[in-house]
C-alpha cells in the first residue's frame, strides 16, 4: 500500500512557531539524509493519525507531495503527546 502526504515548506522553525501550527491543526516535520540538506515542513494533522495505525506506514517508501514535488521518505521518527491521540513531531529520511 503506498502513502501519500501533501505538505508545505515551513520557514519558521523553533518551539513557538512549533507550538502555533499543533494548535492549528498541523503538525511539525523535518526531512534529512541522503547527503541534502534538511527540509523543514508542516502537513494537517488529519493527513496522518488515520494512516500512522497501518503498520506498513513505517516499513514502507511514503510519497510526500512538498510544494508541487514528489518526495520519497520514510518515518525515521516520530514523537506523540503523553495522552491524547495526537502527533506532535515526525523525522523522515529521504528514501
Amino acid at each position: 500500500m503506498s502513502y501519500t502526504i501533501t505538505a508545505q515548506t515551513r520557514t519558521e522553525i523553533g518551539k513557538g512557531s512549533s507550538r502555533r501550527l499543533r494548535h492549528a491543526g498541523k503538525v511539525p516535520a523535518v526531512i534529512y539524509g541522503a547527503g541534502k540538506e534538511a527540509v523543514s515542513i508542516e502537513f494537517e494533522h488529519r493527513s496522518i493519525i488515520n494512516i500512522q495505525a497501518n503498520d506498513d506506514f513505517y516499513n514502507n517508501d511514503i510519497t510526500i507531495v512538498l510544494d508541487g514535488k514528489e518526495v520519497k521518505v520514510r518515518v525515521q521518527a516520530m514523537q506523540r503527546h503523553a495522552f491524547k491521540p495526537m502527533i506532535e513531531h515526525v523525522d523522515f529520511k529521504f528514501a
